[in-house]
């Protein structure tokens, strides 16, 4: 194998490793909106859980942050919580840096 060929190999081991841990600090992230958000429409316990779930399940229905934003507001919207769409989003900015500091740390 030649040294081109070695550094090849290990850009794709690199490009392979950085988009798992993008995969998994997004679904992270996405658990965690879910429970902040639970809380503010006041779910707790099995339902807060659930409805976790369902967030990290709608970022696989569409891609992107705006199909999880969406589910978000529309229940907030749909329970009448005060949230405003900056709140939403700066929450989803903040828990993105906290998921990939807990991703990279083993977490």
């Amino acid at each position: 194998m030649s040294t081109f060929d070695k550094r090849e190999e290990g850009f794709e081991l690199k490009f392979a490793h950085d988009e798992e841990v993008r995969f998994k600090a997004r679904a992270r992230r996405n658990k965690l909106l879910g429970s902040w958000a639970a809380e503010k429409l006041g779910l707790a316990g099995a339902a807060a859980d659930a409805y976790a779930k369902e967030v990290v399940m709608a970022d696989f229905e569409g891609s992107g942050d705006d199909v999880v934003f969406t589910k978000v507001r529309s229940d907030f919207d749909a329970k009448a919580v005060a949230q405003s769409d900056h709140q939403i989003r700066r929450t989803m900015e903040e828990l993105t840096a906290k998921a990939i500091a807990d991703v990279k740390a083993g977490r």
